[in-house]
């Protein structure tokens, strides 16, 4: 079983969404707000058989668990195939790349470091980028902290920076490889980064590996990040490294933070021990990275579901450290950035109080639970004893299974008797831990389709066909790991080309494609009908997914508008199925 595979197996996508939206639900599907646009009525639907989801609203458009979260987070198919793993606990090998030579990663390097001084110079020069000069004055930001940071403005253009660097010199395919400029649908290229704050990202020796990129308006999404490269990889990254190293020894501890804004403001108040993850996730990869450092860890992440979840999952890293995690508890409202600019002493103070993390999770757990009940012991003991479980410090764990014998009053002896039955699961690396899987409940991974990897083949082997691809969407393809190789396939170029950006994981599913053995012979034929195919499976379940909608919107007296909407939504849908069945019907079966 490959990764992708191993992660669909082992994710819901119901936990994901629902970390994200409230839903409720109505039948054998779930209901929410969307996420993605504003509206007042539900108008997203999660279908936990299939494991996908589909907004009938503003966005009309749906996938899998993997499209949510590019969409959601706004990062590509790598970064969100990393989260997932780091959430669902599985371990996503080391690659060696013998054929990634020093002189590749100096390259890339290179590169990274012409776009940060061209950014830069853009921020503090050019008239287009005061906008950004003016957000980063809000935020208190001295000049010698800009230019410690390297901060920089992306402009508006759609090729300023490529121009630039093809002017110095650098070639098109370098700054592909390197996520600088992306390649269009059309076959061109153009800048990744436009009209954004450009936040340089180095490794711990000072090399620019990457950026991130924050909006300077009200805009989705907020933030977006360089894509995996040859020297860029996001779960193993820290913003302000470089810049942290030295305190972090000095002081023996690490602070981590959410936000770029954070480090920076940190740093700028002489709080220099501090760094951030690429997201909210701490992954285990960035807390080996710290323990050469340091093993003391201390968080003061958002106190939000997100942060929550991440600090959950810290206790396991314990375990990697070989000391104990602590939490910074911040006021309410305010995150690091907020109370350092508002008073630095008080930040100071915050951190030498910070309280124990199994302390922390016992408190939030409590928090509204009347221990005097029977319910409410019960949901103190299942939310705690498998995290105190899974603690591999004999003394600690003895401490903490006291403390929750004390707290709910029963016996240390009956509560070592359930944990035992406890059974590491899938949420293990989040601090959960399961009893036996309940079969029925297990949600049913989407596997990819023959007829999708087919086309695609089709597609790779026969690049004179892409001109005939007009009939194909991307939402054709129900998985993301297809769509990404589809929006690949419109390119122009062999496939060395095709690659160039694009995760390693779905690098490896182009070679698979390109050396699949497809029968000789009528070709153009074979494609024309494998579009119609797709197109045809996707029109028949975007019409099961409507009529499950109005059935719903019928039966709980629903809006007028939108079940008019849906109506309308379902008699395109219609239309468009009556032009599919026709050709259909006068084209014979192609073997394969």
């Amino acid at each position: 079983m490959g990764i992708i595979d191993e992660i669909k197996q082992r994710v819901d996508i119901v936990e994901v969404v629902g970390q994200y939206v409230s839903l409720a639900k109505g039948g054998r599907t779930l209901r929410g707000l969307c996420p993605f646009h504003s509206e007042k009525y539900p108008s997203f639907f999660v279908y936990p058989e299939q494991q996908s989801w589909h907004c009938f609203g503003a966005c009309n458009t749906g996938g899998d668990v993997f499209s949510f979260v590019m969409k959601k987070e706004g990062i590509d198919f790598g970064e969100s195939l990393r989260l997932l793993a780091e959430r669902t606990g599985v371990v996503i090998p080391s690659r060696s790349e013998p054929e990634a030579s020093k002189d590749q990663r100096e390259a890339l390097y290179r590169a990274n470091l012409a776009a940060a001084e061209y950014y830069h110079s853009l921020l503090l020069n050019s008239p287009a980028g005061e906008r950004a000069k003016s957000y980063i004055s809000r935020r208190g930001l001295s000049l010698k902290t800009v230019t410690e940071f390297q901060l920089g403005y992306s402009p508006g253009s759609w090729d300023g920076l490529k121009q630039h660097l093809l002017e110095r010199g650098f070639e098109e395919s370098g700054l592909l490889t390197a996520g600088l400029i992306i390649q269009s649908e059309t076959g061109g290229t153009h800048d990744r980064f436009r009209q954004r704050l450009m936040f340089p990202i180095k490794d711990i020796r000072g090399h620019i590996i990457g950026f991130g990129a924050r909006v300077l308006d009200d805009s989705l999404p907020k933030y977006i990040n360089s894509p995996q490269t040859l020297v860029f990889d996001k779960s193993s990254s820290l913003y302000g490294i470089s810049l942290a190293a030295p305190a972090i020894r000095q002081r023996n501890a690490v602070v981590l933070v959410e936000g770029y804004m954070d480090v920076i403001t940190a740093h700028q108040n002489d709080c220099r021990n501090v760094v951030a993850p690429m997201g909210t996730s701490v992954t285990e990869q960035q807390v080996r990275a710290l323990k050469k450092l340091s093993p003391n860890m201390v968080l003061a992440l958002d106190a939000d579901a997100a942060g929550e979840e991440a600090t959950l999952r810290a206790v396991g890293y314990e375990n990697i450290l070989e000391a104990e995690v602590r939490v910074i508890i911040l006021p309410a409202g305010k995150d690091p950035d907020d109370v350092i600019r508002e008073d630095v002493t008080m930040w100071r103070r915050l951190e030498e109080e910070a309280v124990p993390i199994m302390d922390y999770i016992f408190n939030r757990t409590i928090v509204g639970l009347d221990l005097t009940t029977a319910r409410d012991k019960s949901l103190a003991v299942n939310k705690l004893l498998p995290v105190i479980g899974q603690m591999q410090d004999r003394v600690r764990r003895a401490h903490y299974l006291q403390k929750l014998s004390a707290m709910v009053r029963v016996s240390e002896g009956d509560l070592e008797t359930t944990m035992a039955k406890l059974k590491p699961g899938r949420e293990a690396r989040s601090g959960r831990m399961t009893r036996e899987p309940v079969p029925e409940a297990a949600p049913v991974p989407r596997q990819s389709s023959p007829d999708e990897e087919y086309c695609l083949a089709l597609l790779l082997q026969h690049p004179e066909l892409r001109e005939r691809a007009g009939g194909l969407a991307p939402e054709y393809f129900d998985t993301s790991e297809n769509r990404e190789v589809f929006v690949a396939c419109q390119r122009s170029g062999d496939v060395p080309t095709l690659k160039a950006g694009l995760d390693s994981y779905i690098c490896e599913r182009i070679d698979s494609l390109v050396t699949a053995n497809l029968p000789a012979g009528r070709v153009e034929e074979k494609f024309a009908d494998f579009v119609l195919r797709l197109r045809k499976k996707f029109l028949q379940n975007l019409m099961t997914k409507i009529a499950e909608a109005q059935r719903l919107e019928g039966r709980a007296g629903g809006d007028i508008a939108e079940l008019a909407r849906l109506q309308e939504q379902a008699k395109e849908v219609s239309r468009q199925l009556g032009e599919v069945f026709p050709q259909k019907d006068g084209k014979s079966k192609s073997g394969r």
